[in-house]
């Protein structure tokens, strides 16, 4: 396959500035849904303005994050967004995989979709907020990092100073959006795949389970079938969301995408709905979720050497994962009874749905 041109924007930056001056009241991410553009364009177009360009290389930026004292971590995707408070701290590299490892903040990132960065000083009728905003080659943003009250700012003036990039240009060449994988199974070898899921003693060994048998993960899920994978009814989100909250259990909720992946363990405490957002409005934690986009969400249980690892996970209509969400593991176990009961309550979905 021939490698495609990269795309330049659809707008001149001082397009794109004007447009943004009459759009003040939009996100980022919808204003450059609205022009054609990516957002990584449209930051791009502040560069000089109220955004510098800064080096994307994780072994650059997060060593030096620790000095920023409290800060809020974002990870999302197209229909869900998590953000969690916390210190970056306890980073570990990796060539393909790094981590950030804190009882507030927890990482999972991969370097190669880390592309370019910004640093950003967005003026607001309060206030100048500030973050850090990686992209990936489709210039999606794969993490951000803002500033709150306490940060240090002394320590941010030092971080843009030293991880500014040579090229501070207003234009932003980006390659076109990968389409998600649809779900891929193989039913001839279903049989195999109930067989080998068993043995599993770690839920890491998944992946590669899959990928051994050309298949992915909601392609597994459709055809595995009972006890391993159980398709439950998109509105029993809500209900496994508010029995969380009810019975005050602590959860671990995993949200990503191809670059970064945020995980948040301990409670949910508050729940709104606001049109077709569920929302978790927690002092710590936040999180967005567009529940108009569920198409598909399974109970999943995968064995380990620690009991079996439960998990409620969530997919769009083109087979990406939204979420998922386990019982919070504790030192000796991957599950937690209390969880697992909740799972077990979920209504299934209609067997006209699951056909």
């Amino acid at each position: 396959m021939t490698e495609q041109a990269p795309l330049a924007p659809a707008l001149s930056p001082l397009e794109i500035l004007a447009a943004r001056q009459d759009n003040l009241s939009l996100r980022d991410r919808d204003l450059a849904d609205k022009l054609g553009i990516t957002e990584a364009q449209l930051v791009a177009a502040h560069v000089g303005i109220d955004a510098t360009r800064i080096s994307a290389d994780l072994d650059d930026i997060f060593p030096r994050l620790p000095g920023l004292g409290n800060v809020m971590a974002l990870t999302r995707n197209r229909s869900c967004v998590i953000e969690k408070v916390g210190q970056y701290e306890n980073y570990r590299s990796g060539q393909h995989a790094s981590m950030v490892l804190t009882a507030d903040i927890d990482l999972r990132m991969f370097p190669s979709h880390w592309v370019s960065a910004f640093a950003v000083e967005r003026t607001t009728d309060r206030t100048i907020r500030r973050s850090l905003q990686i992209f990936d080659a489709a210039g999606d943003a794969v993490h951000k990092i803002f500033l709150r009250d306490g940060s240090d700012l002394s320590h941010w003036n030092t971080i843009v100073r030293e991880l500014r990039h040579e090229d501070q240009s207003q234009t932003l060449q980006v390659s076109r959006r990968k389409p998600v994988e649809a779900p891929k199974a193989n039913p001839d070898k279903a049989d195999v795949l109930r067989a080998e899921w068993a043995k599993m003693t770690d839920t890491h060994q998944f992946m590669r389970l899959t990928s051994k048998l050309k298949m992915n993960r909601l392609g597994a899920y459709r055809i595995a079938g009972e006890p391993l994978a159980r398709r439950i009814e998109p509105t029993e989100v809500d209900t496994m969301l508010e029995a969380v909250r009810d019975q005050g259990i602590e959860v671990m909720v995993f949200v990503g995408n191809q670059g970064c992946i945020e995980i948040h363990g301990g409670p949910i405490e508050t729940l709104k709905s606001m049109g077709p957002w569920q929302n978790v409005l927690d002092p710590h934690f936040n999180l967005h979720l567009r529940s108009d986009h569920i198409a598909e969400v399974w109970a999943v249980a995968k064995p380990t050497q620690r009991g079996p690892a439960v998990s409620v996970e969530a997919f769009d209509a083109e087979g990406g994962l939204i979420f998922q969400v386990f019982g919070r593991r504790s030192d000796t176990a991957d599950h937690r009874p209390a969880w697992g009961k909740i799972v077990d309550g979920l209504q299934s979905a209609k067997q006209s749905e699951v056909a």
